[in-house]
């Protein structure tokens, strides 16, 4: 099973201070994920219905969302990535 916890912001010399910002502005703290993904034609139409949904389901604060295609002589994948970060219950 994937570790889940936050990662701490990337080491970046003193020297660097913008990207130091940039950088802890883009690493944002998460402790949930949710993966979405159709190879066959009508279910990947039908992918952004079943995020939309789920959306709807619950109290999240998302932290990035990474869609990825990937494909083989017979088969086209998309890949929808939800990172959030949902309160303690």
């Amino acid at each position: 099973m994937q570790d889940l916890r936050p990662v701490e912001s990337p080491t970046v010399p003193e020297t660097h201070a913008n990207t130091r910002r940039v950088l802890e502005c883009i690493v944002a703290p998460f402790n949930g994920v949710k993966i979405f993904s159709a190879t066959m034609f009508a279910d990947r139409g039908q992918l952004g219905e079943r995020v939309t949904a789920w959306l709807a389901t619950g109290q999240r604060k998302l932290t990035d969302i990474i869609v990825t295609q990937s494909s083989d002589a017979a088969f086209h994948c998309v890949t929808i990535s939800i990172f959030y970060h949902e309160a303690a219950r």
